[in-house]
């Protein structure tokens, strides 16, 4: 029976809390004879990295990661990965609320958009893609009043989000949710020593974000 690449399973929250990591950019930068620099930027998207294993206080957490990574076939399959420091459409250890960020404006046909969460302000901000979303929290709005749970449906897979009724012409949408990074183990051998363990040393867990 094949293995799914992605599977929608989050990684244990309690472990997630301890976490160490956050997002990379890869940019290359060249010196050029005049003084000044060259700048390009590989990915449109920042790639983001952690180390789980600063997260596992005992060991029944070992074993929880042991099985979790057994279950993915280690590097094989994907999974879902709560960040702990960035989760939420509203920003840090703020509940999302249906105003939280702009999805775009109603033509009086579209019923479908994408979840985002823009950071920074004006034409310099990022507007980055969010395809894990928790599909329970996300509340929606158009034109400034909060739309009732049947009214639309979520796309917990993809972060796309249908509307029942297209909005009107000029009309905006707006969205807030809490959401998952897509992640899988980036190693090969889960390496630990139970001896080494109960002294105080805690092993890596690298995850590295996915695309799914």
């Amino acid at each position: 029976m094949p293995v799914a690449a992605f599977s929608e399973e989050r990684f244990p929250l309690r472990l997630a809390f301890g976490t160490t990591g956050g997002p990379e950019r890869r940019i290359d930068v060249v010196r050029l004879s005049t003084g000044y620099e060259s700048r390009n930027q590989r990915h449109r998207h920042a790639v983001r990295r952690y180390d789980a294993g600063s997260g596992v206080k005992s060991l029944e957490d070992l074993a929880a990661v042991v099985d979790f990574f057994e279950a993915r076939r280690g590097k094989l399959v994907g999974f879902r990965f709560r960040d702990p420091l960035d989760a939420s459409s509203a920003g840090f250890g703020r509940a999302p609320g249906p105003f939280d960020q702009s999805l775009g404006s109603g033509d009086g046909t579209s019923t479908c958009w994408q979840l985002v969460k823009r950071y920074g302000l004006g034409e310099d901000g990022y507007i980055r893609p969010i395809a894990k979303p928790d599909a329970g929290s996300v509340r929606v709005a158009v034109d400034g009043e909060e739309l009732a749970a049947g009214a639309f449906t979520v796309d917990g897979v993809t972060g796309a989000v249908t509307l029942a009724q297209p909005p009107a012409a000029g009309a905006s949408v707006t969205a807030g949710f809490l959401f998952d990074v897509p992640v899988r183990f980036d190693l090969d051998w889960l390496a630990f020593s139970i001896a080494g363990f109960r002294s105080g040393e805690i092993p890596s867990i690298p995850l590295v974000e996915v695309r799914p």
